[in-house]
């Protein structure tokens, strides 16, 4: 489960990013799956468009596609989604959770 300081740090870099995956009227079936899972072994962080010609919710589409490719969601706007797995060897380093310092006094 991503925290929002390390959803906050994927928005920043997929920001300039291009989608380079389109969700159209066939909507999402096993190429599409198989071609977002193979982004994201090699990108970590995938943009992910949908067409007027689908008939998918934002949410609904993110989250089945996210479960599908074993990924989390990190950012639904407008009919864009940002969509993250860590690679084996992740390139993306995302922010720790720090919280031991939050909330204590000297």
């Amino acid at each position: 489960m991503l925290t929002g300081k390390q959803k906050r740090h994927l928005r920043a870099l997929g920001h300039s990013l291009k989608p380079l995956i389109l969700i159209g009227k066939k909507e999402i079936e096993e190429a599409l799956v198989a071609e977002t899972v193979a982004a994201l072994d090699f990108h970590e962080l995938v943009k992910v468009k949908l067409l007027e010609s689908c008939m998918l919710d934002k949410h609904e589409a993110s989250t089945m596609l996210a479960e599908a490719c074993n990924a989390e969601v990190a950012q639904v706007v407008g009919k864009t989604f940002l969509l993250y797995r860590p690679a084996t060897t992740p390139v993306i380093t995302l922010p720790k959770n720090d919280t031991s310092t939050k909330g204590k006094q000297s």
